[in-house]
C-alpha cells in the first residue's frame, strides 16, 4: 500500500517528500480532531485520578499515617539499615 501511495506522488523526489508529510500530517489531524474525539465515551476512563478521601489504596496498599508519626518503634520501622556504613 505505502508503495502504491509513494509511486502516485508526483514531482519527484521532493514532491513524494512533500506529500508524504502533508498525509501523515493530514491522517495525524483527521485522527486527532475526529476519530479520537468520536471514540472517547467507549474508551475507559484512563485518566481518572481520584484518590480516595479515606486514605485507603485497597487491599495489601499501606495507608498513610495521619497523625505524621514516624518516630522508630511506633510499628513504621523500616524493613532496612538506615545508617551509614563505616
Amino acid at each position: 500500500m505505502y508503495a502504491w501511495i509513494w509511486r502516485r506522488l508526483p514531482f519527484g523526489l521532493p514532491g513524494k517528500l512533500a506529500g508524504s508529510v502533508l498525509l501523515v500530517t493530514a491522517v495525524a489531524a483527521l485522527l486527532w480532531y475526529v476519530v479520537f474525539p468520536w471514540a472517547e465515551p467507549w474508551l475507559p476512563p484512563y485518566d481518572d485520578a481520584q484518590i480516595p478521601q479515606d486514605g485507603g489504596g485497597g487491599p495489601g496498599v499501606p495507608t498513610a499515617d495521619p497523625s505524621g508519626g514516624g518516630e522508630p518503634g511506633d510499628g513504621h520501622d523500616l524493613p532496612y539499615s538506615t545508617e551509614q556504613p563505616e
